[in-house]
C-alpha cells in the first residue's frame, strides 16, 4: 500500500523519481511537508495531466471494441444495422472523438470579457440557442446572464454574453429551466432559503424597458425547485424544503403543502402528466399527482422507491414510465416507475457529498454527469456503457467542479453539435467536428466569431 512504501516499510513513502524513502506523518500535522493527502493530490494531478494530453490525441480509443465510422457506414449500406441503432452508435463515435477548444466570450458591445467572474452554473434552453449563466461576483453572491451562440463562415462557434444588472446576494445552487424560457432558481445547498422565478426575456437586451423580476419567494430552508410545463398546471412551480413540499400557483399565489419525512433535495415535473417527482436526503424517491387534491389520504404518494443515499438529481425520460436518479454514493440508476425497480445502472460516477446534477440527451442516447472529482463522464443511455471520461482543464477542487451543457444544435437549428464546459472563469467547447478551426482569435473575430 501507499502507507507501507514500495517494500513494505510502515509509515514511509517511496518516491520512484528520487529513488528514496520519505517519512509520512499524520495529515493534520501542519509542520509536516509530506502527508498522504498531498501525495494523493499529486497522483491525481499527474493522472489528470496525462488524460489531458491523451484527450488531444487525434487517434482516440474507440468507445466500444471495433466501433468506428467506416464500419458503421458499411453495416448500414449492407442493411445489417437499423436506422435508429446507426444514429445512436454514430453519436457514440462522435462523442469519443471530441477535442477541447477554449472559447473567447464577447460582450454585447463587441469587447472581449477576459475578467469574466467564475461560472457557478450554465443551463441551456430547450433549443440550446441560449445558455443561462450564474456567475460569482467579487463582493459575494451571484449575477445572472445569457450567452447567445452562433456559427460563422469558418464553422467556428461565437459566444456573446448579454450584459445585465440582475444580482442576488445569495449563492445560487439549483435551477430548473422551462421550454418557454422561465427559470426557477433556488439558493445553494449551503445557504438554502430563497426561490426566484425569472423570465429569460429579462436578459435579451432588446427592450430597454425590461420588466422586473417575475417573482421572488422567501421560503425557509428551500433545497430544490421545479417549474411545471403541463398545460393543466403551466403556472405552477414546486419547492423542496426540509420535510416539506410546496406547490404554488405563480399567478394566484394558491399554495399546497405536503409534509414528508426527509429534506427534498431534487425535483422535476413530468410533461405529459402533471406529476412531480421528488428525491430526498433519505434516499427516497416519490411522486405527487397534482390532479389528486386530497393530502389527508395516506396514499397521496403516487409512487415511491429508494436508493442507498441522498438523492442529488432526478430526471424524467420522454417515456415517463422511466426516471433517472443520482445519489451521494455516486450511483446513477434508471428506474421503471410502474414496477418501482431499477432496470439499469451507470457506473463510474464519483460523488461523496456534493449536490451534482445529471444531464440526459435522449435523442442522442447519451447520459452525462460531472463528478466530485471534476471529471465529466458520458454513458450510453441504452445500456450503461461508459463511453468517455473528460478531465477538467483546471486542477480538481471542490469549488471548481465544472458545469456542462450538451446539444446537437448549439446555437439553434443550424447550430453545431457538441459539449460546453464552464469551469472557473473559462468556457470550453468540445465539438463533434474533428476539423474544428483553431486559428487565432483575432482572425476568427474578423469572420464574425470567437474561438481559441
Amino acid at each position: 500500500s501507499e502507507a507501507s512504501g514500495a517494500f513494505g516499510l510502515p509509515g514511509f513513502y517511496f518516491d520512484p523519481e528520487k529513488n528514496r524513502y520519505f517519512r509520512l506523518l499524520p495529515g493534520h500535522n501542519n509542520c509536516n511537508p509530506l502527508t498522504r493527502e498531498q501525495l494523493q493530490r499529486k497522483e491525481r494531478e499527474k493522472e489528470r495531466q496525462k488524460m489531458l494530453e491523451e484527450d488531444q490525441n487525434p487517434r482516440k480509443k474507440a468507445p466500444r471494441p471495433g466501433l468506428n465510422s467506416s464500419l458503421l457506414l458499411q453495416k448500414r449500406h449492407l442493411g445489417l444495422l437499423p436506422e435508429n441503432s446507426y444514429c445512436r452508435l454514430v453519436h457514440e463515435v462522435k462523442v469519443s472523438g471530441m477535442k477541447r477548444h477554449k472559447l473567447e466570450i464577447e460582450s454585447t458591445d463587441n469587447s472581449s470579457c477576459p475578467d469574466t467572474d467564475n461560472f457557478r452554473l450554465i443551463v441551456g434552453d430547450s433549443a440550446c440557442e441560449r445558455v443561462f449563466t450564474v456567475n460569482d461576483v467579487s463582493h459575494g453572491g451571484c449575477k445572472y446572464g445569457i450567452m447567445n451562440f452562433s456559427s460563422n463562415s469558418r464553422g467556428s462557434l461565437s459566444v456573446e454574453m448579454c450584459d445585465n444588472l440582475y444580482f442576488t446576494n445569495r449563492k445560487v445552487g439549483a435551477s430548473d429551466p422551462s421550454a418557454d424560457g422561465e427559470l426557477c432558481l433556488v439558493g445553494a445547498a449551503d445557504t438554502p432559503g430563497c426561490v426566484s422565478l425569472l423570465p429569460a426575456s429579462l436578459f435579451s437586451n432588446s427592450d430597454p424597458d425590461q420588466p422586473g423580476m417575475l417573482c421572488s419567494f422567501k421560503i425557509s430552508a428551500a433545497w430544490s425547485c421545479a417549474w411545471c410545463l403541463n398545460p393543466q398546471f403551466d403556472k405552477t412551480f414546486s419547492t423542496g424544503l426540509s420535510r416539506r413540499v410546496i406547490l404554488k400557483d405563480a399567478e394566484t399565489g394558491r399554495t399546497q403543502t405536503y409534509n414528508v419525512s426527509s429534506d427534498v433535495l431534487a425535483q422535476q415535473f413530468a410533461l405529459q402528466a402533471p406529476i412531480l417527482f421528488n428525491g430526498c436526503r433519505s434516499g427516497e424517491i416519490f411522486s405527487i399527482d397534482l390532479r389528486q387534491r386530497s393530502r389527508r389520504d395516506p396514499g397521496w404518494k403516487a409512487s415511491r422507491f429508494h436508493q442507498e443515499s441522498a438523492i442529488t438529481s432526478v430526471r424524467v425520460l420522454q417515456d415517463e414510465n422511466y426516471l433517472l436518479a443520482a445519489d451521494m454514493l455516486g450511483q446513477i440508476k434508471l428506474w421503471d416507475v410502474r414496477g418501482t425497480k431499477a432496470v439499469q445502472e451507470y457506473k463510474g460516477h464519483y460523488n461523496e457529498h456534493a449536490y451534482l446534477p445529471i444531464h440526459i440527451c435522449e435523442r442522442e442516447g447519451l447520459l452525462l454527469a460531472v463528478g466530485q472529482d471534476c471529471y465529466t463522464r458520458v454513458w450510453s443511455l441504452r445500456d450503461g456503457h461508459l463511453l468517455r471520461t473528460i478531465p477538467s482543464p483546471h486542477p480538481a477542487a471542490n469549488d471548481m467542479i465544472p458545469s456542462i451543457v450538451f446539444s446537437p444544435n448549439l446555437g439553434g437549428a443550424k447550430g453545431l453539435p457538441g459539449l460546453l464546459l464552464a469551469v472557473k472563469h473559462d468556457l470550453y467547447y468540445y465539438p463533434y467536428n474533428t476539423d474544428y478551426p483553431t486559428g487565432r482569435p483575432a482572425d476568427a473575430r474578423q469572420e464574425g466569431g470567437a474561438t481559441v
